[in-house]
């Protein structure tokens, strides 16, 4: 069981960081390329189609596997694999906290910019939102990728 867990702790996290880390080198950077109007009616798009299904399942599994991982017990784990093991669990946890505490609600704030059209300029509703939007976006990535880093390391320790 723990090392079905501990695959399945690998397969999600690795999803998810990859996630993070087209969206941050590939779509972001495309995104920017976009007239005020156009950035800000595909991030309201985008939006509303990535926190559905499939992503909710991830995004939740993500942090279960390694959690589910490390509660059972291992005959034999060292240290060293049950500190990667918690490490990695750390810093997908510091990733959820930072999207839930940062972009989700730069996403509601772009989305709530929508109820109201005239009184937001796409420039305005844009600069309110992109520049935060990205450093948040950058540093959950980052935990992201360094808890499946750590995560593999630990399925190999």
């Amino acid at each position: 069981m723990a090392t079905i867990l501990l695959a399945l702790a690998v397969v999600f996290t690795g999803l998810y960081a990859g996630m993070m880390l087209i969206f941050l080198t590939g779509i972001m950077p495309a995104l920017t390329r976009l007239t005020d109007g156009q950035f800000v009616v595909a991030m309201r798009r985008i939006n509303e189609e990535v926190p559905r299904g499939l992503f909710v399942l991830v995004f939740l599994a993500e942090v279960a596997f390694p959690a589910a991982a490390l509660a059972v017990p291992v005959d034999g784990r060292s240290d060293t694999h049950g500190w990667l093991l918690l490490a990695g669990l750390i810093c997908v946890v510091v990733n959820h906290l930072v999207t839930v505490a940062g972009n989700i609600p730069l996403n509601n704030a772009l989305a709530a910019s929508e109820a109201s059209p005239g009184t937001n300029p796409d420039s305005a509703v844009r600069a309110a939102f992109e520049g935060r939007w990205n450093r948040f976006h950058a540093v959950r990535t980052l935990f992201a990728v360094g808890g499946f880093a750590l995560i593999v390391s630990a399925s190999l320790s």
